[in-house]
């Protein structure tokens, strides 16, 4: 298989079937996790849930007291990269036309120079939260392959991406089809690993502030 038949091959089949594998982990993870059986809680509400729900969302922004001096390099790095691959994935131009080919509709994107500056400083945030966690001994103690597992497939479609777009190291074919194979891995693994957190990070703060608004516990 020659450069352009790999690159015609993860731009066809090998896309189908990611996209697939992502639409059908993502519903059934979702069905599964929504349809838990939740017991109601009868005791009169000590605090209004649902706005105890809206203020957990609201606070879990900001790191609570004496955590940002205890680990800044967790904070800063994990809001610089979280914001650099949206930025990447919603404001580069060829990233918005096929958005556009799935969904029909399309938005501004950044200037190309802007997008490599976000792609190298979210690659360095990446790098250092890495190695922030590994010289941890408390963080390097939690972690285990799901987490290193989890930075690697979403380090690889940045870092490839970045190579295609400047042409670097391999022809652009060869680096263009390594990032459309990275971020179809990707895309597989939301569904079955800690990645699902993109789509239950929300209603999970919600509904723990809920809870334990009802309750009187503070989160």
């Amino acid at each position: 298989m020659n450069e352009l038949q790999f690159l015609s091959w993860v731009r066809g089949p090998a896309l189908q079937i990611s996209a697939t594998l992502f639409l059908i982990g993502i519903m059934w993870r979702l069905i599964e996790i929504y349809s838990l059986r939740y017991h109601p809680n009868f005791a009169e509400p000590r605090r209004v849930p649902g706005a105890s729900g809206w203020h957990t969302l609201y606070r879990r922004f900001f790191p609570p007291e004496g955590m940002f001096e205890a680990s800044p390099i967790t904070y800063i790095g994990g809001y610089i990269f979280h914001i650099g691959l949206a930025i990447i994935i919603f404001l580069f131009d060829p990233h918005l036309g096929l958005i556009k080919e799935f969904i029909g509709i399309s938005w501004n994107a950044l200037p190309s120079p802007i997008i490599d500056f976000v792609t190298v400083v979210t690659l360095v945030a990446m790098v250092t939260v890495l190695a922030n966690r590994l010289k941890c001994p408390v963080k390097r103690f939690l972690s285990g392959g799901q987490e290193y597992f989890s930075w690697v497939v979403t380090f690889l479609p940045v870092l490839t991406g970045y190579l295609a777009a400047n042409h670097l190291l391999f022809s652009y074919t060869t680096t263009l089809a390594l990032h459309i194979l990275s971020a179809e891995l990707l895309l597989i693994s939301i569904p079955f690993s800690n990645l699902l957190h993109i789509f239950t990070v929300w209603p999970s703060r919600w509904f723990n502030g809920a809870v334990n608004g009802q309750r009187g516990v503070p989160v």
